[in-house]
């Protein structure tokens, strides 16, 4: 499978996929979508457009003189088929992209050291200049700060006001205990009183029965 370059812009362009235009000298010119081929027709040049990868290397935004970057052309001469120069050259081709990768790494963090300094310059002298900017940046931080605090004592609110519903609550639970405790004490009085009075009239009934059998036993006596 082979992967075509755009001509415009040097993105990938896979089978099946973007727009070929052919010259009146045969020439082709393959486009990954209608943006570049439109770009092409207006015969616009893709180093003044920042989106293309003409303007990174022109800008030094990209690699563009390493050894590595050259292989591609050299896999484009054909060759006799042959299975242990595929696997050689199979295997050379993962190498050779790990160290590419390496290398563009390397060159983009050298391309980017010394930029917080350079920003924390321009910071400080833009604070110099425009003085003003800390006074609006101070109103802003002492309204965020009250609005914390308003949002803070408004969670405490109503954190007490919970609290207090759970004390009245549990008071009124304690409460209704002890009026069903003072109830069940009431019951249980009332039980022991009708308990006693059953005794009273058992022992009652018992002394008449008693003072029956005595006034019976002196009649057949005498």
């Amino acid at each position: 499978m082979r992967i075509y370059h755009c001509h415009f812009c040097s993105s990938p362009v896979y089978p099946g996929h973007g727009i070929m235009f052919v010259r009146n000298d045969a020439k082709e010119f393959r486009f990954c979508r209608s943006k570049c081929h439109k770009a092409f027709k207006h015969r616009r040049n893709p180093r003044k457009l920042k989106w293309t990868k003409a303007f990174r290397k022109s800008a030094g935004k990209e690699l563009t003189v390493d050894s590595t970057l050259t292989f591609a052309s050299k896999r484009n001469i054909p060759v006799r088929y042959d299975r242990n120069l595929v696997n050689t050259t199979l295997n050379a081709m993962e190498r050779i992209e790990a160290i590419r990768a390496k290398r563009e790494k390397a060159f983009y963090k050298n391309r980017m050291k010394g930029n917080k300094e350079r920003q924390l310059a321009l910071d400080k002298k833009l604070v110099q200049d425009n003085p003003e900017l800390l006074r609006m940046r101070e109103v802003e931080i002492a309204k965020k700060l009250t609005k914390k605090q308003a949002k803070l004592e408004k969670i405490n609110d109503d954190d007490d006001d919970d609290q207090a519903q759970a004390q009245a609550q549990a008071q009124s639970d304690d409460q209704f205990e002890i009026s069903d405790i003072e109830s069940d004490d009431e019951d249980m009085e009332s039980m022991e009183s009708e308990s006693d009075d059953q005794e009273q009239q058992i022992t009652k009934v018992k002394q008449k029965i008693l003072l029956k059998n005595r006034r019976s036993k002196k009649k057949f006596q005498i």
